[in-house]
């Protein structure tokens, strides 16, 4: 979820205080933990959390229950030296929230499981690799070249994936998927929870490197272009997944797949809306309703909020997504959501 937006208080309606405090020189990128910030801070009175102000890492954001304690904080603490802070120079003002316009509904908890989100058909497994393996194939797709996207690079194999039809050219074959994928692809055979992996016969790999703050727009594979497994291999870096499950009335006002700037014109209230963490070296499985029914998508952020932490981006994170691409009409259960039968 997007962390809250702080700006200054208005110093025109009388009040330019706050319970909320903007703490500059201060932060994980200068040594200083957000437990050690709070606790430090909640000498002057119960702190509610610590929070990154940007993605500096410098700078933070104190929030206090209590507008006195704010105050008391910042009086004493603003442009003296701390000797609890490693003697730094904090830099202190007042801060509020940024009412949100364009999306107020924009905090949803982000689970860690899949379990905690029930949508059937999704699983989720953590450490499918190791770090030596995580090397190694990063290693191997950095020694290939990229192409490159608008702001990210991709590599294709078995078949390409066109972006502009959302489908793949079934008559034309790249080759088999790269050998350095083999071990990965012996180990997608024994994903537990679902009795279809075992017979996958995965055809189709893409690669796609996302720099930090870059996301993915809602989608949902293209039915008639790939079968009811995907799978996909979070390396590098973390981030946040988020799920839309539109109603089937709903559905049908838009087309198949919706860019991002058609899914902002939809209002929050007409579809459920999930999210879990992918941590690096995690395998996620989307079939059945998690695959033909929810779109998924990759927020656009740089630092993403997992139970009650903070977590940053990393410099790159880089996902290998394994598909089977179709070659018959798809006859799902999902007619609404399925290009095949509408």
């Amino acid at each position: 979820m997007e962390l809250p937006r702080f700006t200054r208080p208005n110093q025109h309606n009388g009040s330019s205080s706050s319970p909320i405090l903007y703490v500059a020189n201060c932060g994980p990128a200068v040594g200083i933990s957000h437990p050690t910030i709070a606790a430090v801070f909640a000498h002057f009175g119960h702190v509610k959390g610590v929070h990154a102000a940007d993605d500096t890492g410098a700078r933070v954001i104190v929030c206090f229950s209590e507008e006195s304690s704010a105050q008391a904080a910042l009086e004493t603490l603003h442009g003296r030296p701390c000797p609890l802070l490693g003697g730094r120079t904090l830099h202190i003002r007042y801060s509020i929230i940024r009412p949100s316009i364009s999306q107020p509904n924009d905090s949803v908890s982000v689970s860690v499981s899949a379990s905690e989100l029930d949508i059937p058909g999704l699983f989720l497994l953590h450490d499918f690799v190791n770090a030596k393996e995580e090397e190694d194939l990063l290693r191997e797709v950095d020694a290939r070249p990229w192409n490159n996207l608008a702001k990210r690079r991709v590599q294709h194999y078995g078949y390409e994936f066109c972006y502009q039809t959302r489908n793949v050219n079934t008559k034309h074959q790249l080759g088999e998927l790269p050998p350095f994928v083999s071990h990965v692809v012996d180990r997608i055979s024994l994903f537990p929870n679902t009795e279809d992996v075992a017979d996958a016969s995965l055809d189709q790999l893409t690669v796609n490197e996302y720099p930090p703050g870059v996301g993915l727009s809602p989608h949902i594979d293209t039915h008639s272009a790939f079968e009811g497994l995907i799978f996909s291999l979070s390396l590098a870096g973390p981030c946040i997944m988020e799920f839309r499950r539109y109603p089937e009335g709903a559905w049908h006002k838009f087309p198949l797949s919706i860019d991002l700037k058609m899914e902002n014109s939809v209002n929050d209230s007409n579809y459920l809306r999930k999210a879990i963490y992918l941590p690096p070296r995690s395998m996620l499985l989307l079939s059945g309703e998690a695959r033909y029914a929810w779109h998924h998508y990759i927020p656009h952020h740089k630092i993403d909020m997992v139970k009650d932490s903070s977590i940053r981006r990393a410099p790159r994170r880089v996902s290998f997504t394994f598909r089977k691409v179709r070659t018959d009409p798809c006859q799902c259960k999902f007619p609404h959501y399925c290009d095949s039968q509408r």
